[in-house]
This record gives C-alpha cells, structure tokens and sequence, in this order.
C-alpha cells in the first residue's frame, strides 16, 4: 500500500470512526427497564407520602385553631397528666396503630375540630378570694364559645389520701367570693362516702349546674374550695402538687356533638408493591412521635393513607358528570385528578395551649376512599 492510500486510509478513520462507533454503542444500550420504572414510580409514591405528611401536620394545627404546636415537652406531659379513672379509659380505647375508622360517617363541620371531652386542671384562684393566701385551690376556666345547651355532663374529680381507719368522708364543694362580700363560703355540692382504711381513691361529684351557671354567667366563675373531711376533722382532699404528680383535682366536661351524615363510595386499594397504575388508595402511618408532637397523648400513630394513581378519561364511568365537565372546558383543566372521595375523622387525646387536655374528633383525617375527579 503507497504512503498516499495509508493516509487517506487513516482520514477516512478519523472522520467516520467515532460516528461508526457511536452507532454502534446506541445499539448496544438496553431499553429502559420495568425495574426502573417501578424504581421511579416508588420515588414519585415517596415524594407524595413526604408531602401528605406536611400537609397533615398543618391540616391538625388548622382544625385545632392553633398556629403552632403547643410548646409541651414529654416531661411536662408526664406531670400534668391526671392519674384518674375517666383518663386511663380513654387511652384503654386506642389501639397501638389508633384508629381502623369505622364505616360512613362524617362530621358537618368538615373544618375544625368537634369537642367531646374537655378535662381541665385546678389553678390557683384570684388572690381576691383568698384569706392568709388560702385556699391555693381551685379555679377552673373555660372557653366562653363553650354553650352550656351543650354541656352533657361535667364531674369534679379528686383524689383523697388515705385514712388511718375505716370511716366516713363527708367531700363538699363550696363557691368562693370576694372577701370583701359576705357569705364567702357558700356550700354548693355535698357528698358522703365511706371508705376503708389505707387506701386512697378517686371521687367524682357532679357539677353539671354549676358549670351552667359559670358559662352563663362568667362573672360568678371565682372558684371552688374543696374539703373531705373525716370523722376526726382529717381533710383528706389532695388540692396541691404535694401529695404526688398528676393527683391534682380537675374537672371533666362532656359536650354533645354536631348531627353526622353519611358518605358511601368505592376504590381500590393497594399496597406498595401493587402495580396498579389507577388511581389508588395506599397505605400512610402518621406518627406523632417522630414530629416531636408530645403534646398529644392519644393516638401516638395512626393510619392515614393517601391517594396516587393515573386518571384516565375512560375510567370515569362512575363520574359523568366530572367526565362532561372536562370535555366542554379542555383548556381549563389538566384531566381529572386521583383525590380522596370519602374521608374519616379521627378521635384525638391531646393539650391544648392553655395546658387543658381534650378529648376531641378532628374530621377529614383518614382516607377511606380514592377516585378520579
């Protein structure tokens, strides 16, 4: 070969070699994956857990009325919490997972939170109505948005120590005044009870009417004092923290609730290994404790779940109306979209700022159900 071929030889190579090669190289390359793909569908399915969650921590605060989550550390809710009958049933009624939402009810007020159970703890009272800055208990305050129509029920509780023998404990309850009025202790419940020897206790008495009052009348609201005396004039009534945390007196308030009305659906429902492309509902495990929220007692974790999935127009057989909508205005829309068609509420054990705690039914916090619309 004559040295001018060897080099147009070489020309050619240098100026059609990586092109040949190249080709040759995208040949080679593999087609994407169902790997992949799946790969991809887990990360946007992550994507969209990661922003349910957000959502649901602002969802809670919204419907709570709060703008931020109460400032109450573990340890504090440890020494708040009343160690007392109607408390311990309430948290006997969670389950470690919390709420497996019953069938097809839902609150009209699908915005905020409907109260059930109100416990507020004694403070002490104004200085007004104390003599020798005693008693140090017991004031209570409520919300004035409280109506006293509402109320169903509303007991005292307290704890009394334990007697050196078995007798009679006469617990009575009586309104403070202003020192400067007359009658300053005026007797408004009275209960007898006998008990035994070395063992103390919790006593309810009902305080429904005077509640009444106090919430029509805010301005008769001074407090109570509260004495349980024994035969030999013992008062065993643990009014102050020194008997023992969480032994405190408190009052427990339970108001009726809004008509309900019910919702009934259908949908699918997958789990993170499905590869269901439709709009689904999947599961979501909120959990209270890694939002640092230990400001709710009850549940510590619930399931949630969320919607995700492709919304086809064939598959809105179910929703013609929807399906109408979207054809007669193409422009105005992207397509129909995977949301919730049926929610639930959940039950709820939890302080709110002013250090009350309340049981309560926040709507709209479960997914039940998922559908294109």
């Amino acid at each position: 070969m004559h040295l001018t071929q060897v080099l147009i030889y070489l020309s050619f190579m240098v100026a059609f070699g990586p092109v040949g090669l190249g080709d040759q190289m995208a040949h080679q390359q593999p087609p994407a994956t169902d790997d992949g793909e799946q790969c991809s569908t887990c990360e946007f399915r992550q994507q969209i857990k990661t922003m349910k969650l957000n959502a649901i921590k602002s969802q809670i605060l919204s419907k709570l009325r709060l703008k931020e989550a109460p400032n109450i550390s573990r340890d504090v809710v440890k020494q708040l919490l009343p160690k007392a009958p109607p408390l311990q049933q309430l948290l006997d009624q969670y389950d470690v997972l919390g709420d497996d939402n019953k069938d097809g009810v839902m609150e009209e007020d699908d915005e905020h939170a409907i109260t059930e159970t109100i416990m507020t703890m004694a403070t002490e009272p104004d200085p007004i109505v104390q003599v020798d800055r005693k008693p140090k208990c017991c004031f209570f305050s409520f919300s004035s948005k409280i109506q006293a129509n509402r109320i169903v029920s509303a007991q005292l509780w307290v704890h009394l120590l334990p007697a050196d023998e078995v007798t009679t404990v006469f617990l009575q309850i009586s309104r403070l005044m202003p020192v400067t009025d007359e009658g300053r202790h005026i007797r408004i419940r009275f209960l007898k009870i006998d008990v035994n020897a070395g063992v103390s206790s919790w006593q309810s008495i009902d305080v429904k009417q005077v509640l009444s009052v106090w919430l029509r009348q805010p301005e008769t609201n001074w407090g109570i004092e509260i004495n349980a005396f024994d035969l030999k004039g013992n008062d065993l009534a643990v009014t102050s923290a020194e008997a023992g945390e969480g032994l405190q007196p408190f009052m427990e308030v339970k108001i009726s609730e809004s008509p309900k009305r019910s919702r009934r659906d259908s949908g699918l429902d997958c789990d993170e290994n499905s590869p269901e492309s439709r709009c689904c509902r999947y599961p979501l495990t909120v959990d209270f404790e890694d939002f640092g929220w230990d400001w709710i007692i009850a549940p510590k974790r619930y399931k949630a779940n969320y919607c995700s999935g492709e919304c086809e127009y064939m598959h809105l057989q179910k929703y013609p109306h929807t399906h109408l909508v979207n054809k007669a205005n193409p422009r105005g829309t992207a397509g129909p979209c995977c949301t919730p068609t049926k929610m639930s509420p959940i039950n709820m054990l939890y302080f709110n700022r002013k250090e009350q705690i309340i049981y309560g039914k926040i709507p709209s916090m479960v997914v039940d159900r998922c559908g294109c619309s």
